[in-house]
């Protein structure tokens, strides 16, 4: 061996072959994670797997998407729009002007039901062209107000309607302001339908985020009234009208529950409707509808989710034919590589 030759000692301090981390080193300690080395797998997209995947995708997505649209199907419903009959013909091209008024708005209605309900039978409202995600009225209220009696004064958030004569509103702010306030009274044969009321809001709501010991105070106490009343006897957890409405909406469009019906309907039961037209949705050029629907395990009627399902299993199920054909046509064998582009002739045809 030459004399001149490094060392090929491995133990040493200074041993330029040695593995272990210095004191000071940044350097993570080794391992198969830090160093990329743990197993992975990479799989080959062959023809028979991409048609098999699609395949496996449409026999799974097509009877859900069936499944959904007959669930669908089974819930009925009746929806009455009636912003526009219940106001009477000479007030018509004045309807702001009629609905700020203080005359009586009372409208008769009729429901005719095409197929029987069973209960519980769900009471909705619909508003139309109602932009209740609007972040300053979302912002207009006080959370710690609604839930503590200590945090009256707390309503730096609900201006304008924060104060009125100089005392604190409870609750403040826009959206409880705005409190949807059309009634509807049933009665079927001459004899009056009950409304159940109680437990239509979220249990959540009525627990955590609407006190027990808060009471209404001034509220709808200033010149200008924007929707219902509440009971000032009544703690806000029990007035769960103001509950449902002040989950506000995330679109325009949206129902709030009324109510529930418990009886059933029978088909051709006429339902008059005695109600009272008093929210102003004529100011925005907004729409009133009135809903009364049944539900089914999936929950109320939405032809979407069906519709959704069958349409990507359709589309799985065609793209699995095309593969096919194309495969069984034109097959190529895998790895060929005079598919690579510098195997092929630049002249050829």
């Amino acid at each position: 061996m030459n004399s001149n030759s490094p060392s090929t000692s491995t133990g040493g301090p200074g041993s330029a072959d040695s593995t272990a981390p210095r004191r000071n080193s940044k350097r993570p300690k080794y391992s198969k994670f830090t160093q990329q080395e743990l197993p992975a797998c990479k799989p080959i997209l062959t023809p028979k797997w991409v048609i098999s995947a699609f395949l496996l995708v449409s026999i799974v997505f097509i009877p859900i998407g069936i499944v959904s649209l007959f669930a669908s199907q089974d819930v009925v419903e009746i929806i009455d729009r009636y912003e526009t009959d219940c106001i009477p013909l000479d007030s018509r091209n004045d309807k702001v002007r009629f609905i700020q008024s203080p005359v009586d708005k009372t409208c008769n209605r009729s429901l005719t039901v095409r197929k029987h309900m069973k209960q519980p039978i769900y009471v909705y409202y619909q508003l139309d062209n109602f932009y209740q995600n609007h972040r300053r009225y979302v912002k207009s209220r006080s959370d710690q107000q609604l839930r503590n009696p200590g945090n009256e004064d707390d309503t730096s958030a609900c201006k304008p309607e924060d104060t009125a004569h100089g005392m604190p509103i409870v609750p403040c702010g826009l959206i409880a302001w705005s409190l949807f306030n059309d009634t509807y009274d049933f009665t079927r044969n001459n004899q009056p339908v009950t409304i159940n009321k109680i437990g239509i809001s979220w249990k959540s709501d009525r627990d955590h985020k609407f006190g027990k010991n808060v009471y209404p105070k001034n509220f709808q106490n200033n010149t200008l009234v924007g929707g219902a009343r509440l009971d000032a006897n009544k703690s806000l957890s029990e007035q769960e009208d103001l509950i449902v409405w002040m989950r506000t909406a995330a679109l325009p469009t949206f129902r709030k529950l009324y109510g529930k019906i418990e009886v059933d309907l029978q088909a051709g039961d006429v339902i008059n409707v005695e109600l009272q037209n008093n929210y102003n949705t004529y100011s925005f050029n907004g729409k009133k509808k009135l809903v009364l629907s049944t539900t089914s395990w999936l929950g109320g009627k939405n032809d979407f989710l069906g519709i959704a399902y069958l349409a990507v299993g359709g589309l799985c199920f065609f793209l699995s034919m095309v593969f096919t054909i194309i495969y069984l046509v034109k097959p190529r064998k895998l790895g060929d590589p005079s598919y690579l582009s510098w195997n092929r002739n630049p002249g050829g045809r």
